[in-house]
């Protein structure tokens, strides 16, 4: 028998064989499942035609302000994603820019504009014609000036 408090009544070689037992028992595999977890459906199908209908109840509901917000969000993306391209191309361009390249683009465009300012000039001179004005008549010329109001916020009257 064994001195041993805890298991009282059992030999050594009892203890041994039921630990042994309990071992081999917490190391075995788990049963296989009692119940079917799959289904194939082996009715005859029609040999000429569509099959025959099976319901597909659609669960999904998306409210339409979320469709609109998710449709627009996808557009705001795109177009960011196109204007931060288009200035990386800018700043690209902008960041190997030399004297010769600089002196190309802008030559031509200075000549342009030394064209089209001779020919405003030469248009605004035709159409300054001189106009001599002849006025028959008394003219009367009054400078007096009367004061009538006072204060600081008044205001001054010419002479009639």
């Amino acid at each position: 028998m064994s001195t041993d408090p805890q298991y009282p009544g059992l030999t050594d070689s009892q203890a041994s064989a039921e630990a042994s037992r309990l071992i081999r028992e917490a190391y075995q595999q788990a049963p296989e499942p009692q119940f079917v977890t799959s289904f194939r459906d082996r009715s005859e199908l029609p040999v000429i035609g569509d099959t025959p209908p099976v319901p597909q109840p659609d669960s999904r509901i998306v409210p339409q302000w979320a469709a609109g917000v998710a449709v627009a969000s996808i557009g705001v993306g795109a177009g960011v994603t196109g204007l931060g391209c288009g200035a990386w191309l800018v700043l690209q361009g902008l960041a190997s820019v030399t004297l010769l390249g600089v002196l190309t683009v802008t030559l031509p465009l200075a000549g342009l504009a030394a064209v089209i300012t001779a020919a405003g000039s030469a248009v605004a001179r035709a159409r300054s014609a001189t106009t001599t004005n002849i006025y028959r008549g008394t003219v009367v010329q009054r400078t007096e000036v009367t004061a009538t109001a006072r204060g600081m916020l008044s205001r001054a009257k010419a002479g009639r």
